[in-house]
């Protein structure tokens, strides 16, 4: 099992076998998420733009121009007033 020592600043050094399985490298960011009361799991925040391409993609709609979007922000805007 990895471990590390909290400084009293709250810092803690990730042991490299963690960084590695992870894909951490400096400067990238990680999540502390909460599983169970008092146990949380460590999850790299940082990804590739490339892993994110189609996340939202819906085959159903069609692509929207830039023309209609302004349209519908212009519509919305004129409804709140």
């Amino acid at each position: 099992m990895a471990s590390a020592t909290v400084t009293s600043k709250g810092q803690i050094t990730i042991p490299v076998r963690v960084r590695e399985a992870l894909g951490l490298n400096a400067g990238d960011r990680i999540e502390f998420v909460e599983i169970d009361k008092g146990k949380f799991a460590i999850m790299a925040a940082t990804r590739s733009i490339r892993e994110l391409k189609g996340m939202f993609h819906d085959k159903r709609r069609k692509p929207v121009s830039i023309e209609e979007m302004n349209a519908a922000i212009a519509r919305r805007a004129s409804e709140s007033r």
